[in-house]
């Protein structure tokens, strides 16, 4: 197929972005304000050319604000797509049209066919430069090396009864689609690793039996993997390397759906989030508009560079131009700018609102409110999102930094933002394992202040407000693991990352990972009741504070079973069995998925241990005689003084915890971070408490044994739950 001569016409139309499906066709609009030519590229699959592809280029038509479109009559649904921008070659101010470059439509809902890495997929020549020492562009053509953009025409449409899960019952869980599936007993091989697989009732039933409430995926936004990757072999199996902010990635849906094409995967979808909502659960998705997956400067050149690079991404002022780089991924977003932040909320309100997707966690978030003098929680997206009608009952998390400058912005959201909380992380580990460890040593840890904080919902950080305390402790997330970073087993195994398998001799991951061996680097050993079982009492401590904390809990899929990466804290590149929980488990943890389950049936009962309102350290109007909303003891069973709360030395400590409403009983909560065995007094006598918790239990079902005297001796490095007995 030829040519088409270039059109120059324009006119004042500015179309909705993308590729819809009209009467009689498809109408496609892309922006490319710099561009002197935009065509679209109509493609046939066509084995007897050397791209596999048979091309037919379309001029089309400047609009208004920058907006080229046409409509094409006779295209529909399935049409593979791309387009190719014509203009200035000029490095030095950021410039790099290249029409042989075949470009993804960033409003894509499918792409299809997968990156062959290699010099084709660049804009300049690899390994030349101009006299001037500026890259020259490649004449190679990239069609056949890239995926394809396809017009989309979904015919299911299914209706959302969204479970509208209030705050303070949410209990988030982060899973990766295809490692929450791998190993699922009851999940048949073909859904394995699937939208589907997601949405089968046996994994349904797993979430429904932690009580969970709110399945976090991992981004499922179209992907590529980064170019040293496949030059080693290996993949982006977390997925935060996005080619497309609007298509689902393919290879997650069956081998069906991937068959019948980009319609189905979108159909596969859509059917995962409405089997989810049926069984009561909401779906978030963990997104990327922070940067994209062309990399940095000299990167390859797939769709936004090859469009409109110095709109859409954020430059660092210098002369050639260069990217800035606030994410460590090579680009940024610029957010500064009109077009990145419409792509992001019109990516938001797609899924919302076609897909029924019920919260987003925003990845890298502080790039996204960057302004021209940096972070603003004022900026025009995050009020964009918090005051758009169509996102109104949407969950909204930050995760609340970037590494530019100031990037940490912790406690910094507005509302409705609910925030992850790295100071819970630390504090949490702190305490329980890194504090240990120096103990064992005869060091001394870093006291309880800062965990106390923690454990009553982070004040300090999201209790700064107009009026004040207006976000409550639900704003903060709170989590002890995440996807980045090590496993709650391996905090329990490894005093150092082991992440030789990612092929960057270990210089990759962080080091900060206030975990404890307890003796042994490495996996578990057959001791019967020696380290092993230490391990395990510390796994369940970390586990238990983070389910009776007040706050949002996240619990990471694998926690519950006691999953290990072998000390991999970064196993972002790992497609392979150390990214993949086993559930079908024996012993030890499926000891520790009854302790999930119960600690998360007790979070459900008791409304004291997830409270929505900060406490104020008082009684409430509504129970004046009971004692107050939160109040903190000594194992003496007295309240803590100034002095107690500085002296870095004290590892024991008790809090009670109340609700406005006389008849939920109020909890108390003890925590033995000695080493020691600790004679205690429970604070409040009057009250009367019921055990029915100890982190010395192997199984949960101990709380149901005679217990005499409950309040005499604590285990060392152990917690327990009360519940006032009255009730």
């Amino acid at each position: 197929m030829t040519t088409t001569a270039a059109r120059t016409a324009t006119d004042e139309r500015t179309p909705p972005l993308g590729a819809r499906v009209v009467s009689g066709g498809t109408s496609f609009a892309v922006f490319a304000s710099h561009a002197d030519l935009v065509e679209l590229c109509l493609l046939e699959r066509d084995p007897a050319t050397a791209s596999g592809w048979a091309e037919e280029r379309l001029p089309m038509t400047r609009g208004a604000r920058g907006v080229w479109h046409t409509t094409v009559p006779g295209v529909g649904d399935g049409q593979r797509y791309g387009f190719r921008a014509h203009g200035r070659w000029d490095p030095r101010v950021g410039l790099r049209y290249n029409p042989a470059k075949i470009l993804v439509d960033p409003y894509a809902r499918g792409l299809d066919g997968a990156l062959v890495h290699g010099p084709a997929v660049y804009g300049h020549v690899w390994d030349a430069r101009g006299e001037d020492g500026l890259p020259l562009p490649s004449d190679l053509d990239s069609l056949g090396h890239v995926p394809l953009s396809v017009v989309v025409d979904p015919t299911y449409h299914p209706v959302h009864e969204r479970p509208h899960v209030p705050w303070s019952r949410t209990v988030v869980y982060e899973a990766h689609v295809q490692g929450l599936t791998a190993h699922l007993p009851g999940v048949p091989d073909a859904l394995r690793g699937t939208y589907a697989g997601v949405a089968h009732p046996a994994t349904i039933a797993h979430l429904r039996s932690l009580g969970v409430t709110t399945l976090e995926l991992l981004p499922i936004h179209a992907k590529v993997s980064e170019p040293h990757l496949l030059s080693q072999g290996r993949v982006n199996y977390w997925g935060y390397n996005t080619l497309g902010f609007f298509a689902p990635e393919p290879s997650y849906a069956t081998a069906a759906a991937q068959a019948q094409g980009p319609t189905a995967v979108l159909d596969e979808v859509k059917g995962m989030v409405a089997l989810l909502h049926a069984a009561g659960l909401e779906v978030m998705l963990d997104v990327v508009h922070n940067h994209t997956a062309e990399g940095g400067t000299d990167g390859m050149q797939l769709s936004w560079r090859g469009l409109d690079a110095t709109v859409h991404y954020m430059h660092d002022g210098s002369t050639p131009a260069r990217f800035a780089d606030t994410t460590g991924c090579g680009n940024t977003l610029d957010h500064r700018r009109t077009r990145p932040v419409q792509a992001a909320l019109d990516s938001v309100r797609y899924w919302t609102q076609e897909i029924g997707v019920d919260g987003f966690r925003f990845d890298l978030a502080v790039t996204l409110g960057r302004h021209h003098d940096g972070f603003t929680n004022v900026h025009p997206f995050l009020v964009a999102l918090a005051t758009d009608p169509t996102l109104a009952d949407v969950k909204l998390v930050a995760e609340p930094w970037d590494v530019g400058p100031g990037g940490w912005q912790t406690g910094s959201f507005k509302e409705p933002f609910g925030e992850w909380n790295d100071r819970y992380r630390s504090a949490v580990r702190q305490f329980w394992l890194a504090d240990a460890r120096e103990l064992s040593h005869g060091r001394t840890g870093h006291g309880l202040r800062d965990l106390a904080t923690r454990l009553s919902g982070s004040a300090d950080l999201f209790g700064h407000s107009d009026p004040p305390l207006e976000r409550g402790p639900v704003a903060s997330i709170n989590f002890v693991t995440a996807h980045d970073g090590f496993t709650m087993a391996d905090l329990t195994r490894y005093d150092h990352k082991h992440n030789e398998a990612n092929g960057e001799d270990n210089r990759d991951g962080t080091d900060d990972n206030r975990s404890w061996n307890h003796g042994i680097e490495g996996p578990d050993v057959d001791d019967g009741d020696g380290i092993a079982a230490l391990r395990r009492r510390s796994h369940r401590n970390l586990l238990g504070t983070l389910l009776v904390s007040a706050g949002t809990p996240m619990l990471t899929a694998g926690d519950e079973v006691g999953h290990s990466q072998q000390g991999n804290n970064n196993a972002y590149c790992q497609d392979n069995e150390l990214t993949r929980p086993r559930f079908d488990v024996t012993g030890p943890e499926a000891d520790l998925l009854a302790t999930t389950r119960y600690l998360l049936a007790r979070r459900a009962e008791l409304a004291a241990l997830r409270p929505a309102r900060f406490y104020l350290g008082r009684p409430y109007e509504s129970r004046p005689d009971d004692g107050l909303d939160l109040a903190w003891y000594t194992e003496a069973g007295t309240p803590m003084t100034p002095a107690e709360w500085n002296d870095t030395s004290r590892r024991v400590l008790q809090m009670v915890r109340r609700t406005a409403d006389v008849a939920d009983p109020a909890v108390l909560i003890v925590l033995n971070g000695s080493l020691d065995v600790v004679d205690a007094a429970l604070p409040e006598a009057h009250v009367g408490w019921d055990l029915v918790w100890d982190s010395s239990w192997e199984h949960p079902d101990q709380h149901l044994e005679p217990f005499d005297d409950p309040g005499t001796e604590l285990e060392p490095l152990s917690m327990r739950l009360y519940v006032e007995s009255a009730h």
